[in-house]
């Protein structure tokens, strides 16, 4: 189409392939709160056809990326302060219960801990994008080593949002990127020294830190809105 930028997509799955793509440009901002995500729109974009457009805006939505309006138009939804705190309880609790379980049996993922590593790498060289890649999968996979089907169902919901806010506001850039490593060393050998409280307190702790980024970032543009 005339004047419309056009996408290239990877060689994995087109559905996938697509999904990832979108998720990027939500999670990283390109795509603004309050902006519209129509079939029409992705299919023009990436040269695809509408039912896998729309296999990619319900995947989305599904995940909290997107939200269906009254007239069921997808839009890249705002998170208030409100929502952050009921998603960080939510997240908490699930989070809270799988590092308790790989504890007991002093179980540091592999995953987890490459992760980690990439976390270390992105921190040092200030890659705000890789940086935050490799948080959510560090979270993943302390989650997804505990083999719970359910469990991991629910906190892939969880992150989905959780992702949103990380692009949304950006609180990662708030803080040195080092401290959140450093968060992330701290559970990690309390899992491996198979101190379930210990591993629980130190989760407790870090998602309590980024809770407060948040609204914190937050409560700021809030007052830059209120003073313009």
């Amino acid at each position: 189409m005339d004047g419309q930028t056009s996408f290239s997509l990877g060689p994995s799955s087109l559905t996938d392939a697509l999904y990832e793509s979108v998720r990027k440009r939500i999670v990283n901002g390109e795509i603004a709160p309050g902006e519209k995500l129509t079939e029409i729109r992705i299919a023009g974009e990436y040269s695809v056809a509408r039912p896998t457009a729309k296999a990619c805006l319900e995947r989305l939505t599904a995940l909290g990326l997107l939200r269906r309006t009254a007239h069921k138009t997808a839009v890249v939804p705002k998170l208030d302060e409100d929502d952050i705190r009921d998603l960080y309880f939510s997240r908490e609790t699930v989070e809270r219960a799988a590092v308790a379980a790989l504890a007991r049996t002093a179980t540091v993922p592999q995953p987890a801990a490459r992760a980690q590593a990439a976390m270390k790498a992105a921190a040092g060289d200030m890659a705000f994008a890789s940086q935050v890649e490799a948080d959510i999968a560090f979270h993943s996979a302390l989650v997804a080593a505990v083999g719970s089907r359910r469990l991991s169902r629910m906190h892939e919901v969880i992150l989905g949002e959780v992702h949103l806010t990380m692009g949304q506001f950006q609180a990662h850039r708030t803080t040195h990127p080092m401290n959140v490593v450093h968060e992330h060393d701290d559970i990690l050998k309390a899992i491996g020294d198979g101190d379930p409280e210990r591993a629980q307190q130190r989760l407790a702790h870090h998602l309590d830190q980024a809770q407060g980024r948040l609204l914190g970032q937050l409560r700021r543009e809030r007052s830059g809105e209120a003073t313009a």
